[in-house]
């Protein structure tokens, strides 16, 4: 069996790429066959499983939760919960929605009018002149503030609190071109520190070292892929094959025997015992249901005609003009 699924191209690959894959994927394909066949395996047995115990066992355990949860749940809500509910609805209808209308109506429907009333006529006019006063008030105070707070701090913005903060501002400016010059030396000296003490070493360990090993990392891992990729697939062809032979051998060592058991042996046998035992034993036993249908049949008309004789023997024949009729029907139906 190759080991590849078609030639590759040898352009472009170097000699460490060739070197590295045929050994890996020998190694993946001895690893990689035995998970395969156990995969199979258990993928199989799951199947069969499935189909034969946990779905039955599934549909057994719906069946009994429907038997013990649901249909008594649902006898509960329809035989006692839905009558429960409509007399405990009546009983609420009756004790508290009939007397809340009627205390709504009658009582607190005049209250309310009367409310109204009394807001119209009483209320509204005192709150008029409530607010008449209060706009007075408020005028008055709006002076006094205007002429004791707002203009002493016009003033003193103007004339204090502007020029000592034109002289803090520029005090403040030139604090802060100190600062930034400083900034900008001691950042200029950190910057060249740390380039020469911990930039330009990281670059050529990064250069130097880290790239060639993360580039025959990243060839290895490639190619172990790949290996893994292809083993998988040839482990699957592998364990088809195993699955047909087994079947092969299960089917010329027990199906095969047991169909021509079957076939040649107990079928004949069948023909014989149906033909010989079965068939006879079933016509006998209908014979004897005709036979035996017969004679209950004769003894009921034995019985129906003994009675009526005692009766006739007993009252004596009584016969009316409206049940004539009826008699000879009875007469000629028996």
């Amino acid at each position: 069996m190759d080991l590849e699924k078609a030639p590759e191209p040898a352009g472009g690959e170097g000699c460490l790429v060739v070197a590295i894959r045929l050994p890996v994927r020998i190694v993946v394909l001895v690893l990689v066959v035995p998970v395969r066949m156990v995969w199979d395996a258990l993928v199989v047995a799951a199947r069969f499983l499935g189909d034969t115990v946990f779905r039955p066992v599934g549909r057994a355990v719906l069946w009994v939760g429907r038997a013990v949860f649901v249909w008594p749940l649902v006898g509960l809500w329809r035989y006692v919960l839905v009558p429960l509910g409509t007399a405990l609805r009546w009983l609420g209808t009756v004790l508290l929605v009939v007397p809340a209308v009627a205390l709504y109506r009658w009582v607190l429907t005049p209250l309310g009018h009367a409310a109204l009333w009394f807001h119209a006529r009483v209320l509204t006019p005192l709150g008029r002149g409530l607010a008449v006063c209060a706009a007075a008030v408020r005028d008055g105070l709006l002076w006094l503030g205007r002429r004791l707070v707002v203009v002493p701090s016009v003033w003193l913005y103007r004339w204090v609190l502007t020029p000592a903060g034109h002289a803090l501002l520029w005090c403040g400016k030139g604090l802060v071109a100190l600062g930034a010059l400083l900034v900008t030396g001691i950042g200029g000296v950190l910057y060249w520190t740390t380039q020469v003490l911990v930039v330009l070493p990281a670059l050529a360990v990064w250069r130097w070292v880290l790239v060639p090993v993360g580039r025959v990392l990243g060839v290895v891992a490639r190619e172990a892929g790949a290996a893994l990729g292809h083993a998988w697939r040839i482990a699957g062809y592998v364990s088809l094959a195993v699955g047909r032979a087994l079947a092969a051998l299960f089917r010329w060592m027990v199906v095969e025997p047991a169909r021509w058991v079957y076939r040649s042996v107990l079928t004949p046998v069948g023909h014989v015992v149906r033909d010989a035992v079965l068939r006879p034993v079933a016509e006998a036993a209908r014979s004897a249901g005709r036979v035996t249908r017969h004679t209950l049949r004769s003894v009921g008309v034995t019985v129906r005609q003994v009675r009526s004789d005692v009766r006739r023997a007993l009252l004596g024949e009584r016969r009316t003009p409206g049940t004539q009729g009826v008699q000879d029907v009875r007469k000629s139906l028996r």
